[in-house]
């Protein structure tokens, strides 16, 4: 499976579900514990994932589905 911005931006509202709130670390710290083996086998993207998490994390507040407060991270919807 091609790992895509995509599948960064679910991973990183499945963390902020899963966490319920937390640091872009935390969330980070999430998605490589649950996605290790995908994100070595990105290619490229394995290099970028975590810029490309706070990206999504700013889509997802677009969204209406997060919302960045400071440095923290939460679950809306």
């Amino acid at each position: 499976m091609m790992i895509t911005r995509a599948h960064i931006k679910e991973w990183v509202f499945d963390a902020v579900k899963a966490l319920g709130e937390g640091s872009p670390a935390s969330v980070a710290k999430h998605i490589w514990d649950h996605h290790e083996t995908e994100l070595r086998s990105a290619g490229d993207l394995f290099y970028t994932w975590q810029y490309e998490s706070r990206w999504a994390a700013q889509n997802l507040q677009k969204e209406g589905r997060l919302l960045k407060t400071g440095r923290i991270w939460k679950f809306i919807k």
